[in-house]
């Protein structure tokens, strides 16, 4: 038969390939985003309670309403923005599966989507697979600050949608409330909508907040605000997201929700539920991380890579251009193979794949696993 992919350029993810290299060759893998510790005792506890009370059936398909209320109570309590939790709020399979159905709820055939990068790889196929196309825009190369004038130019009347991701991924980099006033001015007027990544959103560092965009009175009318219980709660295999969005937007995100996955994990919503009643779990995550971010710095910081700045997520970018001219992907490739720390290269997350000389390395592991792959990174001296 002859079925002409959808996706002619993507195959499997640099994630999937980095963490299945580290496997292959025993290295310690900060290449995929995830944390090597188990979650919180209790939170399973409640799973297991909930569970054995019978919670095992088909959640309603926007979400159990107990969760949609405190997703509301916090919103409303961290940015000052009300979402009605019957019409303005839909629990999702991840955050992955928002941002896809977001995307496909409002993006028609011809449609641009601004697209910032270095970019989270899901955007783009998300984008392509419902006819859009998009506009590749990158983010300054010292601090990973938006160019408005740039994003200005870029406007066109078939701009539909912009992406914006804050905390970033793979950058740590935070947007500003320069960056939301620029924004509002760019968007007022027209009918641009926004999807707004803000699944670090609790993750942020050396006294800085996070920004939501639901924040914004202007912008929260025309955005899809999307944030994950899996970065949260340490429970990335639980793949439970939700959004926020305005009660006509969320009409037809609905819409593309009910036939994508209908509903999600029953119990875990109730659990999720009472578990957020604790706000300190959430509040007190950036201290947690950033304490992560600095014992990785510090048992690196007299090897020959330079270390990027970071305000949140826990990725960090290493500058490995002192030690090698070799390409990001056959670097990381080296670092998995001979050094035994797996890493994800940069340039996947660009359109033209150019490397940066800089890789993305994950700090939400052990001291002790942090300690060691810092030791074996110190070690690296010049590679041809």
């Amino acid at each position: 038969m002859n079925i002409k992919p959808k996706l002619p350029e993507w195959g499997t993810s640099i994630f999937t390939i980095m963490s299945r290299m580290a496997v292959e060759y025993n290295a310690i893998n900060l290449a995929q985003g995830f944390p090597d510790w188990n979650c919180d005792d209790e939170l399973l506890e409640l799973v297991h309670h909930f569970q054995k009370k019978g919670f095992n059936q088909y959640a309603p398909m926007q979400g159990v309403l107990i969760l949609r209320k405190a997703i509301s109570e916090k919103i409303e309590k961290l940015y000052g923005r009300h979402y009605d939790y019957e019409n303005e709020i839909t629990i999702t399979a991840g955050a992955t599966q928002a941002l896809y159905t977001a995307i496909a709820s409002v993006v028609k055939s011809g449609d641009e989507v601004i697209v910032f990068e270095p970019a989270y790889d899901s955007y783009v196929p998300d984008i392509l697979s419902n006819g859009g196309i998009p506009i590749y825009i990158s983010l300054n190369p010292d601090d990973y600050s938006y160019d408005w004038d740039l994003v200005q130019t870029k406007i066109t009347d078939k701009t539909k949608t912009i992406i914006i991701n804050s905390p970033h991924n793979p950058t740590g980099s935070l947007i500003t409330e320069d960056d939301i006033k620029e924004l509002e001015k760019i968007t007022k007027g027209t009918d641009i909508l926004i999807v707004s990544d803000e699944v670090y959103e609790h993750i942020t560092f050396d006294n800085k907040k996070h920004i939501s965009l639901a924040s914004s009175k202007e912008l929260s009318g025309r955005t899809f605000v999307i944030s994950s219980f899996g970065k949260t709660y340490h429970t990335t295999g639980w793949k439970m997201g939700y959004c926020a969005a305005p009660a006509y937007l969320t009409k037809e995100f609905r819409k593309m929700h009910q036939f994508i996955v209908f509903s999600v994990n029953t119990p875990i919503q109730y659990a999720y539920a009472e578990f957020m009643r604790q706000e300190e779990r959430y509040l007190s995550l950036g201290k947690f991380y950033q304490r992560k971010r600095d014992v990785f710095s510090d048992a690196i910081k007299n090897s020959k890579l330079k270390i990027k700045s970071c305000h949140g997520t826990y990725f960090r970018l290493l500058d490995y251009s002192d030690i090698s001219n070799k390409p990001d992907m056959e670097f990381s490739e080296y670092l998995t193979k001979e050094i035994g720390v797996a890493v994800i290269p940069l340039s996947p997350f660009y359109e033209d794949r150019k490397s940066r000389s800089l890789v993305r390395i994950c700090f939400a592991k052990s001291d002790e696993v942090l300690k060691e792959a810092a030791a074996k990174l110190q070690k690296l001296l010049a590679i041809l």
